[in-house]
């Protein structure tokens, strides 16, 4: 089984890669990691990630589910991304596990497929205003499932978002 992290080029928050990574790894979970464009990937403390495919080379068939860093660097290059949103509802469409954490649940938000649902985020004023513009129905704690969405709201939550969504990929 196979999982897809999407991370920004730059400004990735390296604790929410780094510890769902290994967890997923030591659970026998293969991840392979997308950004805007292959190569290497510079986290906001200095880590370094090769991401050996761009969001447009991803083939869904390919995983179980995708996980969404967090990061200003998602604010900067994942809200945005058109193609990253289509793989989300893909994604989400195919009953596979949709995750995302920190400011990332806004790739989500803006994907369409959180109206009605319950999901976390970082408490930026702008990522609130998203959540709440797309539907969602923000929960004030550390990690939310509802159906196979995963939402987290920061880096001390990585462990248990990773545990979450190897509960939500046993189901």
């Amino acid at each position: 089984m196979n999982l897809l992290f999407a991370i920004a080029p730059e400004q990735f928050r390296d604790e929410e890669l780094e510890i769902p990574r290994r967890i997923f790894k030591e659970a026998g979970i293969g991840v392979d990691i997308a950004s805007t464009t292959p190569g290497m990937c510079t986290g906001m403390l200095g880590g370094a990630v090769e991401a050996i495919m761009s969001f447009n080379d991803v083939d869904p068939d390919d995983y179980a589910g995708i996980v969404v860093v967090g990061g200003i660097g998602s604010q900067d290059y994942l809200w945005v991304n058109k193609k990253l949103q289509a793989l989300v509802r893909m994604f989400f469409e195919q009953g596979k596990v949709v995750a995302a954490i920190c400011l990332a649940p806004v790739v989500l938000a803006r994907a369409g497929i959180l109206g009605g649902r319950q999901a976390t985020v970082y408490p930026s004023p702008a990522a609130v205003r998203e959540m709440k513009k797309a539907g969602a129905n923000l929960v004030d704690v550390p990690v939310v499932a509802d159906l196979q969405i995963v939402t987290a709201n920061g880096p001390g939550a990585a462990a248990q978002f990773a545990n979450t969504i190897i509960t939500k990929l046993e189901c």
